[in-house]
């Protein structure tokens, strides 16, 4: 017989000790009360129900009782039912046998595929890397839309914002950057997203060829609150192990909007105060701990595109400004593009890299300033023009522009199905403005 190892004695005790068992106490709208046991706030608890098992996470702890949210479907459970802890938070598989799969919110395959074998079990919650930790930013990463590429170009490790109101494009240039970007693999999390797009995402918009070079995680709009929220880290944790591994990784994310709203549902069933447009202080503390889990480390790096959805198209909504103050850099959607059949409808105007001057060289950064002059010229004449008030040789930065104009749209415009090289992106940008400098 062996020696008794520390391992072996700890396991022992665990089979011996007693189960302790608590209660549901209340259930009322999406929160559950549970008392008789000890948890700490992210653990996870299990509910006998007269259907089966029906977990539930610790959001608030008070004495003698915990307030917790389920993370599946409540019916048929009433109070007095057995609730059994589970020590630990949420846990989820990570290797590489996720390439190619689509997961649900909590880190399980919702595809049909083969069971996923040889994991890694990792804990979903991790600190940011230190800030001394991270490498600079100094190599740019091709995303294979021509105007992001040339005129918002984004920097390996960069975090990057794409702003705009419902039904402007967001999901379909994700997918297009899920197929022509430069990194070897994306992770993609769709949080509350309706659950007949899922399926067109996957099918049409990413397609078997980037599908097979990345990890979907999904999380739909009638999933409960907790699931939404958790779907955010899990694909975060994901592209931390990818990363962790050496890997470049794209992290998309739609839509950040979604990840605040499930958090402001958590938030006010826990008894949060309502603040800044209904959303309590938690949504604001949230948002710097999910998105600066994101960037370089001495490993790898996680580039992160993060859609958020602006309450009316307007960009100074909580949501927005505050994403937009931590993130390093967004991108601005036009609805009026969109709807003029410009795609993708980025205004490029509005939108913004802060890591430009460090991912591009002075020649490319001139061809890119001298662009956007050109775009500003035509925007402060487009009115006059059109009602032929506009007197040719006024400004010449005007003449150049409405003479380049056909050039420059083509140069914006980009199928779905079209995706572009970085060199040749700024090859082209060279030829376009070179003869107007």
């Amino acid at each position: 017989m062996g020696a008794l190892t520390a391992e072996r004695r700890d396991a022992a005790l665990a089979a011996v000790r007693p189960l302790r068992l608590g209660r549901v106490a209340g259930l009322l709208g999406i929160r559950v009360t549970v008392t008789g046991i000890p948890a700490a706030v992210g653990e996870l608890l299990e509910i006998q129900g007269p259907d089966g098992v029906v977990p539930v996470e610790v959001v608030a702890s008070e004495p003698g009782q915990l307030t917790c949210l389920p993370l599946g479907d409540t019916t048929g459970l009433r109070a007095g039912d057995h609730v059994r802890p589970c020590g630990t938070g949420l846990r989820i598989g990570v290797g590489e046998a996720l390439r190619g799969r689509v997961l649900d919110g909590l880190g399980r395959p919702m595809d049909g595929g083969p069971e996923l074998a040889g994991l890694d079990e990792v804990t979903v919650d991790l600190p940011a890397p230190h800030a001394l930790s991270r490498p600079r930013i100094e190599q740019q990463l091709g995303l294979g839309v021509r105007a992001l590429d040339a005129l918002t170009p984004c920097g390996r490790g960069q975090r990057l914002g794409i702003m705009a109101g419902s039904g402007v494009g967001k999901s379909s240039l994700l997918s297009m950057i899920a197929r022509g970007t430069d990194a070897e693999i994306s992770v993609i999390a769709l949080i509350g997203e309706r659950g007949r797009e899922v399926r067109e995402f996957l099918e049409n918009d990413l397609g078997p060829e980037g599908l097979s070079r990345s990890v979907v995680v999904v999380a739909t709009s009638d999933q409960p609150s907790v699931v939404r929220l958790r779907a955010a880290f899990v694909a975060t944790r994901i592209a931390e192990w990818f990363r962790d591994s050496g890997r470049h990784v794209v992290l998309m994310m739609d839509s950040l909007t979604r990840v605040a709203l499930a958090q402001r549902e958590i938030g006010l069933s826990a008894g949060e105060p309502p603040a800044t447009r209904g959303f309590p202080p938690s949504v604001f503390a949230l948002l710097p701990k999910l998105l600066e889990r994101a960037g370089t480390s001495p490993e790898g790096s996680i580039t992160g595109l993060y859609t958020v959805l602006v309450e009316g198209d307007d960009l100074q909504d909580p949501v927005g400004d505050s994403a937009r103050s931590i993130l390093d850099g967004h991108v601005v959607l036009s609805r009026d593009l969109a709807t003029s059949g410009h795609f993708p409808s980025i205004d490029v105007l509005e939108s913004i890299s802060r890591v430009a001057t460090a991912v591009t060289g002075p020649d490319r950064r001139a061809d890119a300033t001298r662009l956007r002059r050109l775009l500003a010229a035509y925007r402060s004449v487009k009115e006059l023009v059109e009602i032929g008030a506009y007197v040719s040789g006024s400004d010449a930065d005007a003449d150049d522009a409405l003479a380049l104009m056909p050039h420059i749209d083509a140069f914006l415009r980009q199928d779905l199905e079209d995706t572009s090289q970085v060199e040749a992106t700024w090859a082209a940008l060279r030829e376009l403005v070179g003869g107007a400098a």
